[in-house]
């Protein structure tokens, strides 16, 4: 197993037998994530009418999700898999489209958000069935704490044209998200799943 370039992270002790890391595995977040957003898009794109509440949760969950992607899984990706490059440049301009998509949210830009949900998790969870089988599972539990911290930090709402590479991102999407906290807390918006009469199935 060739080792993964991590980003900065506090040491560890001097691995021993049987050593593991607390926490997820970033594949295992990002594929669970992943499912949940499925379910999700599939829940809104019915015929009734959309809850205000349910785009929003909608729209943060997507903001969230793609800005963490981009500070630490397709960086561990790009560094891991050299062959892999253009397939990580593509997934982020198609990052920037779906923030695009997203911004104003309505009812008749859904079917457009639901179809650049699938084409994400059908790219994006390619690129991670070819980082497991490459990085041991102590380098996928370490991002995986990374990428945990970095998408509570994260905006909630689209901001496609921010920085979406390090070490830019992951100095201003922090930043950019403390703005869109306090709106949030303002305005009483729904960013969770967890905030939904009926949240997606996992």
């Amino acid at each position: 197993m060739s080792a993964v370039p991590l980003p900065p992270l506090p040491p560890t002790p001097a691995p021993e037998e049987g050593y593991r890391p607390a926490g997820r595995s970033i594949a295992d977040i990002v594929d669970r994530e992943h499912q949940q957003l499925l379910s999700l898009v599939e829940q809104l794109t019915g015929p009734e009418a959309t809850p205000q509440e349910a785009l929003a949760v909608l729209t943060a969950a997507l903001s969230r999700h793609l800005s963490a992607e981009e500070q630490y899984l397709l960086p561990a990706v790009r560094a891991a898999l050299p062959t892999a490059g253009e397939r990580v440049d593509a997934e982020i301009t198609a990052d920037a489209g779906l923030l695009n998509a997203l911004k104003g949210l309505t009812d008749e830009a859904l079917t457009d958000v639901a179809g650049r949900v699938r084409q994400h998790v059908e790219g994006v969870g390619a690129l991670v069935t070819e980082l497991r089988a490459v990085a041991t599972e102590e380098e996928l539990i370490r991002l995986g704490n990374r990428l945990e911290i970095a998408e509570e930090a994260a905006p909630t709402r689209p901001h496609p044209s921010t920085p979406a590479t390090p070490p830019w991102n992951r100095i201003v999407e922090p930043a950019v998200g403390v703005v869109d906290k306090v709106l949030d807390a303002v305005t009483r918006r729904p960013t969770y799943l967890a905030d939904l009469p009926e949240p997606p199935r996992d």
